[in-house]
């Protein structure tokens, strides 16, 4: 039996939706966790970025890169848009998942 991995692109803020970080895990849940505790990056942790806002999953790792590097190059108003598509009202979308 083979089991497909999934690989998540993901957008991070904090409560005022002022800063943005994105990045691409293998297990979405463990990793807003480590951002959560303080744990993921610096980056995280120094603006507390606790609330997961977008993500988007796939079966291919590759793809899921580059998918990241697309989001992060792309500017705040893109990654706002891309937010509103998935979450218009901005909510912590680990609540609704993975709670």
């Amino acid at each position: 039996m083979t089991t497909s991995k999934q690989y998540c692109g993901y957008i991070m803020t904090n409560a005022y939706n002022t800063v943005f970080y994105t990045g691409v895990s293998n297990n979405l849940q463990r990793r807003v966790l480590e951002h959560r505790s303080g744990g993921g990056s610096s980056f995280t942790k120094r603006y507390n970025l606790t609330k997961l806002v977008y993500f988007e999953c796939g079966n291919d790792v590759s793809a899921a890169i580059f998918r990241e590097k697309q989001i992060k190059a792309g500017s705040r108003r893109k990654k706002i848009e891309l937010v509103k598509t998935m979450n218009p009202e901005g909510k912590d979308l680990y609540d609704e998942f993975f709670r």
